[in-house]
């Protein structure tokens, strides 16, 4: 069982990444959509601004409780977020909260003696409780929308595999959710094999997304996305066979935080590219700024994870 300040730790570290992610996957749907179908637009919009206040309120919890590791980490904020933000409120007309980032970038890390804060932990128990719930309901939207797009009722900018993308990290986010309520002590080993096959995939997409995405003439960038789609496929069959012991874990997570650095520094100049107008695609600079973070956040754990082995 962990203890209570790591509950609430890990607790306000876990929101301080997904529920960001998860109020800009509402976002892409929203700005996915046709006119036609006002209504999903406005059902998307109204989980992006329950996410909003989600981060907020774990925003206001989190300072001198959340570790330094976490807010260097470039998983929570990176330098360009704010600018892509800016962007794509211009871009869209959909406007987002951008003094939530700003409020984000002014947090300071383990500060604080938490000692037997059972005020905060209760907070935290709560918030928990509220992200369990969001959660789920963005689950089924996006698991009612992916089977509407696949049976041809309706038309959307985002792709088939980009719904089932977001559905899954919804689904991973909600168990990290519900095992920190039941105080599971989480096993790193165990949780090495888990992770790198789930972020291993994710990596693999987001680079099919942005080869799909960008402009046609843009040859070079499509061919650096297509060989890390390669890459990182064969790094998640790889941590599968590591599941089955079939393969040492210490190899994958090698080779994965190696392939995990690259692509985060291509899509580190990508995003940069695309909040100065260097790149001609249609990816909206938040989504290359949102797949950046998630880089980030991967890295941080195969840090950990080597550190371990």
């Amino acid at each position: 069982m962990i203890s209570s300040s790591e509950f609430i730790r890990q607790s306000l570290e876990l929101h301080l990444f997904f529920a960001r992610i998860m109020k800009e996957h509402s976002f892409f749907l929203q700005v996915g959509f046709t006119p036609k179908d006002s209504n999903y637009i406005d059902e998307a919009n109204a989980f992006r601004m329950e996410f909003d206040i989600l981060l907020a309120d774990t925003i206001s919890l989190s300072n001198g409780v959340v570790s330094n590791d976490v807010l260097e980490s470039g998983e929570v904020l990176t330098p360009f977020t704010l600018k892509a933000e800016m962007a794509s409120a211009y871009f869209t007309g959909v406007k987002i909260p951008i003094d939530f980032t700003r409020e984000e970038a002014g947090l300071k890390g383990d500060t604080l003696s938490m000692g037997n804060n059972k005020r905060l932990e209760q907070k935290v128990y709560m918030l928990n409780n509220r992200a369990m719930e969001l959660i789920k309901g963005l689950a089924q939207f996006k698991t009612m929308l992916l089977s509407d797009v696949l049976s041809c009722k309706i038309f959307t900018n985002n792709f088939p595999l980009l719904l089932d993308h977001i559905l899954r990290e919804a689904k991973f986010y909600f168990q990290l959710v519900q095992r920190l309520q039941s105080r599971e002590e989480i096993n790193l080993e165990e949780e090495a094999y888990e992770q790198e096959t789930f972020w291993n995939r994710i990596m693999a997409e987001h680079s099919k997304f942005i080869r799909g995405l960008l402009d046609p003439t843009e040859d070079e960038l499509i061919n650096a996305a297509n060989n890390f789609g390669n890459e990182f496929d064969q790094l998640t069959l790889e941590a599968k066979e590591a599941m089955d012991k079939s393969m040492p874990i210490s190899q994958v997570t090698d080779d994965s935080l190696k392939a995990t650095i690259e692509i985060s520094k291509f899509k580190a100049q990508g995003t940069q590219g695309l909040v100065e107008c260097k790149i001609k695609s249609i990816i909206i600079p938040l989504l290359g700024d949102h797949t950046l973070r998630e880089a980030n956040h991967y890295l941080r754990l195969l840090k950990i994870f080597k550190k371990e082995m």
